[in-house]
């Protein structure tokens, strides 16, 4: 009796989940084209930071911001430049209204576009929580855009075919992985 209660306690929770995961992402047009949003922890957003080691003066790009709650600390804390890219217009939006609120429009701001066609010529950082598909996508562009010692930080999931200079566990109400990726001079094989 207690594993079935067992059983059907965790088909309940991932019946639940489902459920949880926001409209626009089961909309046809962003399917396969990003990461359902789920916040990054307040924890493993510092940490995320901390890794990427930004320089007053550096763009960094989230992508997928969500609703970019990454880049008001980047702005306020480190002095450098942010631009999220956000597919879905309502997080786009809330992303806007969180710098607007915070009073740093003139060096943030937040493109509503897909992530896999985004210029990252710009970009000395780019902070990503997406999938390892999504990832493994956006690696071309990445190689081909980022400059030589460009850093990329991802949440939770790595870039196939990349090898991390640092990965982090970080513990809380579920352990997370943080990777540290540091653009070569040359394009990685």
């Amino acid at each position: 009796m207690r594993s079935a209660l067992g059983r059907l306690s965790r088909r309940s929770s991932f019946i639940l989940a489902v459920l949880a995961i926001p409209a626009f992402s089961q909309d046809p047009r962003y399917v396969n084209k990003m990461a359902p949003f789920v916040a990054s922890p307040q924890h493993v957003v510092d940490l995320m930071l901390e890794m990427a080691k930004i320089k007053p003066g550096e763009t960094v790009y989230d992508l997928g911001c969500g609703d970019g709650r990454i880049l008001v600390p980047v702005v306020e804390r480190y002095k450098a430049k942010a631009v999220g890219v956000e597919i879905s217009p309502k997080l786009a939006e809330q992303a806007g209204a969180r710098i607007k609120k915070a009073g740093i429009s003139e060096s943030a701001r937040v493109i509503q576009g897909d992530v896999l066609d985004t210029d990252l010529r710009n970009a000395d950082v780019a902070i990503m929580y997406l999938s390892t598909e999504l990832n493994a996508s956006l690696r071309p562009r990445m190689e081909k855009y980022l400059k030589p010692g460009a850093r990329v930080v991802s949440h939770d999931y790595p870039v196939p075919g990349w090898r991390a200079n640092r990965i982090e566990r970080v513990d809380g109400k579920q352990m997370h992985n943080v990777y540290l990726y540091e653009m070569p001079a040359h394009p990685q094989q």
